[in-house]
């Protein structure tokens, strides 16, 4: 009693270190071995007095006691069971040991102490404590040169072998939480950890199938090799997806059942199963929304909603199933309003890979540093809520017409947590995608108002997302469309106006088309469009000051067709109008003109140069316009050229040209005709007459008979 009242005095003195120092390296093995129970039982739960352990310099000395070779089994086990309570601290703790090397130290104490079975425990233990942090050195797990033989083959060799249920655990759990890109799941499955996992999850030990199938979700998740690996593995005569099936079963506990669910959903997206599989929409989707139902914990349903909205996320078959399984909809709905005891504990385990649907993350996700559970709850319920309405216009309705659900959308595109954030995000994307619901729901709700704050402060990831939903938004809600407001628009309509449609968004929205990351840049270009479509002149002008046109040009030699064809549909709706026509042409028809032609002249697919026809089309209906293609010998010959290509597509869209510019109505109307009956344009047109295609019949027709007006 006096040691440890002497050593209770040491840890508060203002120069404890010595003393407490040079009883821990005491020759005096009494004293040493008291010293340490001493710490090991003043830091456990106490995470000030880790803190002033590590503060004092203890943990290297603890380290270089460990590694002597005169050092007993009890003392080793007792310096372990300090460093494995110290990993349970705080991050800061976790760095400390981490930097003090207790990593490879631990490793070795593995390694080497198989005569000794409660030192390995506790090592296990201490290294699986370590690496359930963000922190831990993964890598050092796959070295192969640093120990006699691979690191993970010890360990594989150790769960396969070992009668301890607590060894087989730490290490499914350990391996997991290293499994964190490509690379390692591929080692990890070359190092034979598939066959090694079906072997736990046979086991009788409850703790042990749980960590196996954890292992498993994360050495599958979004690969394909190791996924097909393990569908073709067997033991005992059985598939894994057999044993999965089987622990699914409603005799299995909650989090059992989940944890199965989510290995054959990351099986099925990996594609190593097909969606349309009977285990897939008769056992694992309906264990999902069974595992989301109310009467499970909160971080249960939680996981569970995650996991359907990933399974769930590409394919419409199953979305149609998932909306109609065990009221999911409404299910899903109450999350947002499940108030979790925050005094309660509702982790089902020390970490959680793969949850849902990654936008930009690591090939594994591991979930270390939980949301608090009522944040985590709504993420889940926005992720699937976007997944089950990707697709179906039906079940968008359903979700939308939830009763509060718009008005949690967007509460959650303000929520402080950029998770949280991002999931508001997807869900309000899916749902934009109803033009019906843009014109009746969306009106009554401010959206615009934080998509309009996350345009001026977001990362690039919900950047992309953020663009993509106002593409959806912008081609309903802008009021600055020619149509009366009174009849069409509602008043929330008008607030977008104000609030969205201002200088500033104009010039944001043109700022993306100069991204680097394509997806930005495409969204960008869609969103003009949009905006431009029936668009007053006011804002069609905003467009192309703000856009300029040399930026035209370097979006119509983007690498990527996809921003070349929405750059030429913004250009298509800027040219729509009589009026806007001639006016934008006298100030950017040389421009735009060579923009046209440059596209003409490249090798580009049909339906690029398509469109580029149709801009020609447009401006062949303007009244002055029109001159600025009469007097341009290029362009003509190039419409001569696409009337007679063998594409039927770009014959019509040229016939169509040819037409506005003949038009007989028009002033100056003779005119044109007879430079373009001198071109050949009207021989062109009666050897068109003999073509099959009914649509290109009509136009050529159509343009003919122009001629006979004369």
């Amino acid at each position: 009693m006096d040691t440890l009242h002497h050593l209770e005095e040491w840890c508060f003195q203002s120069t404890p270190s010595v003393n407490l120092l040079e009883s821990i390296n005491s020759e005096d093995h009494d004293k040493c071995i008291k010293s340490i129970v001493y710490i090991k039982n003043n830091v456990i739960g106490s995470n000030k007095q880790k803190e002033h352990i590590i503060e004092l310099g203890v943990v290297p000395c603890l380290l270089n006691l460990l590694q002597a070779d005169n050092v007993n089994e009890q003392l080793k086990y007792e310096i372990v069971a300090i460093i494995c309570s110290l990993a349970k601290g705080t991050a800061a703790h976790i760095k400390a040991l981490i930097d003090a090397g207790v990593v490879t130290i631990l490793i070795r104490a593995i390694i080497n102490s198989e005569s000794s079975h409660r030192l390995l425990e506790i090592s296990l233990r201490a290294l699986r404590s370590i690496f359930t942090s963000s922190l831990a050195p993964v890598d050092v797990i796959y070295e192969t040169e640093a120990y006699d033989s691979p690191l993970i083959t010890f360990l594989l060799n150790l769960a396969s072998s070992s009668k301890s249920c607590y060894v087989q655990e730490c290490i499914a759990n350990l391996l997991a939480s290293s499994c964190v890109t490509a690379d390692h799941q591929i080692a990890l499955c070359n190092y034979g950890a598939i066959r090694t996992i079906a072997g736990l999850m046979l086991s009788p030990a409850y703790k042990v199938k749980l960590p196996a199938m954890e292992l498993l979700a994360n050495i599958c998740y979004q690969n394909k090799t190791v996924s097909k690996v393990a569908i073709s593995t067997t033991l005992a005569g059985r598939s894994i997806p057999q044993i999965l099936i089987d622990l699914m079963g409603q005799d299995q506990t909650p989090i059992m059942q989940l944890t199965a669910a989510r290995c054959m959903t990351y099986l099925c997206r990996a594609e190593a199963i097909e969606s349309d599989d009977n285990m897939i929409r008769y056992k694992t989707l309906p264990t999902l929304a069974r595992m989301c139902k109310k009467d499970k914990d909160p971080q249960t349903r939680a996981s569970a909603a995650n996991a359907l909205a990933y399974l769930t996320e590409v394919d419409t078959e199953l979305q149609k199933i998932a909306s109609i399984l065990d009221h999911i909809i409404p299910t899903l709905a109450d999350f947002f309003n499940c108030q979790p005891d925050q005094s309660i504990n509702y982790s089902i385990r020390a970490f959680t890979p793969g949850d849902g649907p990654s936008l930009g993350e690591s090939p594994v996700k591991n979930y270390k540093d939980r949301l608090p559970v009522a944040q985590e709850m709504r993420e889940a319920a926005f992720k699937a809520f976007a997944s089950l309405a990707a697709n179906e216009e039906d079940i968008r309705k359903r979700i939308i017409d939830t009763k509060g659900l718009m008005d949690h959308i967007v509460k959650g595109l303000s929520d402080s947590n950029t998770r949280v954030q991002k999931a508001a995000l997807r869900c309000l994307h899916s749902l934009s995608r109803s033009v019906q619901q843009l014109r009746t729901t969306f009106q009554d709700h401010a959206v615009w108002i934080p998509l309009k704050n996350l345009l001026n402060n977001a990362s690039d990831d919900v950047m992309i997302v953020v663009s993509s939903t106002l593409c959806n938004l912008l081609l309903e809600f802008s009021p600055s469309k020619e149509v009366s407001s009174s009849m069409y628009f509602h008043h929330g309509s008008q607030k977008f106006f104000q609030h969205f449609l201002d200088r500033a968004a104009v010039e944001t929205l043109c700022s993306f088309t100069q991204r680097d990351e394509p997806a930005l840049r495409l969204n960008g270009v869609w969103a003009l469009m949009n905006m431009a479509f029936q668009a007053e002149q006011g804002i069609k002008l905003q467009i192309l000051s703000y856009l300029g046109t040399t930026q035209i040009f370097r979006l119509l030699s983007d690498p990527d067709t996809n921003i070349v064809l929405k750059t030429l549909g913004l250009i298509r709706n800027l040219l729509s109008t009589k009026l806007h026509i001639d006016h934008i042409m006298v100030s950017y028809g040389k421009q735009l003109m060579s923009a046209v032609s440059m596209v003409l002249d490249e090798d580009h697919e049909i339906g690029i140069k398509e469109q580029a026809l149709c801009i020609l089309a447009n401006i062949a209906s303007g009244t002055s316009a029109k001159e600025l293609i009469m007097k341009d010998e290029q362009i003509l010959k190039k419409l001569i050229h696409y009337m007679m290509h063998e594409n039927v597509k770009l014959q019509i869209a040229a016939v169509f040209c040819i037409s506005n510019l003949v038009w007989a109505d028009e002033e100056d109307a003779a005119k044109r005709q007879e430079k373009l009956i001198e071109l050949g344009v009207k021989r062109n047109l009666e050897e068109l007459l003999h073509s099959d295609d009914m649509t290109l019949f009509d136009k050529v027709k159509t343009a003919l008979d122009q001629f006979s007006h004369k």
